[in-house]
């Protein structure tokens, strides 16, 4: 298996101009051309000028016929046309759209983007058995908004949070989309951007099934020359946007088997791949907004832990804490503050917790905390002291929150799930008692003792 140089994917027919270049004179290239971007040669480096630049251009009323050096354009990275492909993933992350080819002279040689490296993946090597419902709840951010917002006021938004696309949703149904490709029309049209959005939005929305594999994922980007899939459950609703470059992360890990099948491709770039691996292993395991494990590394390490406790006659504790009331905090201030509230949870978690301790994200505003050497009484106090810890915490613009806490004890011969089910019980129990407080599986049993009585 040979992997492609960089000359073999890189696109050749690159439309730039020079730093020296008006901004009108470069405005009128991108609209004439119909570009959402453009190259802009800067002596030794190259820079971008996109459409969001052009949008600051039209709201600071800027004059036009200053040269494209006053504005402040990113530099885009550079690699040269012999490297191997796989030298490009480095590049491709929340940031990066565009990898400039050049000669050894640094000349400009061509443009590689995402669209690029997808299409020399081949769909068959991979991984048909991972869905996107499983990428989705690594918790990716996305925007969305309503039929009936202001269109001027919408792009002063993704200005601001520099999103580049907008999905319009109507009862969580996606009904339109915005693009920069949509954006560039309004600015060569001179729309009014006092109208609603649904005036300029596009339909209908092409949308995949959450359940859809990462290959029928690529095959979907492809065959409809799109930059991200929207995904929708099974009644429709949307459930998440995916861009191209985070469905390529996800297959890294399955060219790194492919690779070790083939000793003469992996002899050369042995050396590229342990970097690139110890990266993408990280990714992998943990939360993309806490940074702590995800599900599957803490089902990886749970067995590890149980494994040790079992030999060792050691016992273990396993918690779930869930945040009080947190859908009132994502109603009330937006998922902005909500993610906040998320990173700090997680960060009392970090620094109240042993250092032996495994702690997780489990999904929404539920996270998850193995207790290696940990009696249920040794778990309860040390969960208690987790909870006043949170109580006490002053968290930007919402203040105070607080937390339940459930508490199972791990038992040799019953699985994972079976621990998780207990202490969710726990939990339920605590959430029912009041909220704000800590509950074991024990203190199941003494209520259903009293209820018996």
């Amino acid at each position: 298996m040979k992997f492609p140089s960089v000359s073999d994917i890189a696109s050749t027919s690159v439309t730039h101009v020079d730093i020296s270049c008006s901004i009108g004179d470069a405005l009128d290239i991108m609209l004439e051309q119909d570009h959402r971007n453009i190259i802009v040669i800067d002596r030794d480096c190259f820079r971008l000028l996109t459409v969001i630049d052009v949008l600051n251009i039209q709201n600071n009323s800027m004059d036009l016929d200053m040269p494209l050096s006053k504005l402040d354009l990113k530099i885009i990275p550079t690699i040269h046309k012999d490297k191997n492909v796989l030298d490009t993933l480095e590049y491709l992350n929340e940031s990066v759209e565009y990898i400039c080819v050049v000669h050894s002279d640094n000349r400009l040689y061509g443009l590689v983007t995402n669209s690029d490296i997808t299409s020399n993946i081949d769909p068959d090597t991979l991984m048909d058995n991972y869905k996107l419902i499983d990428f989705l709840k690594l918790g990716r951010r996305m925007k969305w908004v309503s039929r009936d917002i202001v269109t001027s006021v919408l792009l002063n938004d993704m200005i601001k949070n520099s999103f580049d696309n907008t999905i319009v949703v109507e009862n969580m149904k996606p009904i339109g989309i915005l693009t920069t490709k949509d954006i560039m029309k309004l600015i060569k049209q001179r729309s009014d951007l006092t109208l609603e959005i649904s005036h300029y939005m596009s339909y209908p929305v092409d949308t995949i099934h959450k359940d859809a594999s990462i290959k029928e994922a690529l095959e979907f980007l492809r065959s409809k020359h799109y930059r991200r899939v929207v995904v929708v459950d099974d009644e429709g609703s949307l459930s998440g946007i995916i861009a191209q470059h985070e469905l390529i992360s996800l297959t890294y890990s399955k060219w790194v088997s492919l690779m070790k099948e083939y000793q003469e491709e992996l002899h050369e770039i042995n050396n590229l791949l342990k970097d690139k691996n110890r990266e993408y292993e990280i990714k992998a395991s943990t939360d993309s907004l806490t940074g702590l494990y995800n599900r599957y590394k803490f089902s990886e390490l749970y067995l590890s832990s149980y494994s040790a406790m079992v030999q060792r006659h050691n016992e273990m504790s396993l918690l779930i804490l869930d945040i009080d009331f947190f859908k009132r905090v994502n109603d009330t201030y937006g998922h902005n503050v909500g993610d906040n509230v998320l990173i700090k949870i997680s960060h009392s978690l970090l620094k109240t917790l042993r250092n032996i301790d495994i702690v997780c994200r489990w999904g929404g505003e539920e996270f998850i905390a193995l207790l290696p050497t940990a009696s249920l009484k040794d778990a309860g106090k040390i969960a208690e002291k987790l909870r006043v810890f949170i109580e006490n915490l002053e968290i930007e613009t919402v203040g105070k929150v607080t937390v339940s806490i459930g508490i199972a004890q791990v038992v040799e011969g019953k699985s994972m799930q079976d621990i998780i089910d207990r202490a969710d019980k726990a939990l339920y129990l605590a959430k029912n008692s009041g909220r704000n407080c800590v509950k074991t599986e024990n203190d199941i049993l003494d209520t259903s003792k009293v209820k018996d009585s």
